[in-house]
C-alpha cells in the first residue's frame, strides 16, 4: 500500500450544495468508498478566517494513484459538482500512518 495526500478545491458558489451531501461525503469517507482507500484523516480547507470552506483534503491509503483518484471521483462532493479541481500527491515511504487513527471503519 501507498499513502496519498489529497486536495479537492470547491467551487465558490458551493456552500450550500456542500451543506445539502455532507452526510453522504460523510458516509463516503467512513466507508472508504466501498473498500477504493482507507482515509487516515482529512478535513475541511479554509479561508484565513478557519471557517469558509474552499476544499477538503485526506490523506489516504491507496494501492495506486489511480485508487485514489478513484476514491475522489467517487465522492458525493465530486458528483455532485461541488470539486472543481482534485489533486493527489504522493507521500514519502516513510510516512508514519501507525501514529493516526483511521476515520476509514473498514
Amino acid at each position: 500500500m501507498a499513502y496519498w495526500l489529497m486536495l479537492c478545491r470547491h467551487r465558490n458558489d458551493a456552500a450550500a450544495l456542500r451543506d445539502r451531501h455532507r452526510e453522504a461525503h460523510r458516509a463516503h469517507v467512513a466507508s472508504g468508498g466501498g473498500g477504493v482507500a482507507k482515509v487516515l484523516t482529512g478535513s475541511a480547507l479554509t479561508l484565513d478566517d478557519a471557517e469558509t470552506a474552499i476544499g477538503n483534503f485526506g490523506v489516504l491509503e491507496a494501492p495506486t494513484r489511480e485508487a485514489a483518484m478513484a476514491f475522489a471521483q467517487a465522492d458525493p462532493y465530486a458528483l455532485a459538482g461541488i470539486v472543481e479541481s482534485i489533486e493527489i500527491v504522493a507521500l514519502a515511504s516513510r510516512f508514519q500512518a501507525q501514529r493516526i487513527e483511521p476515520l476509514t471503519k473498514i
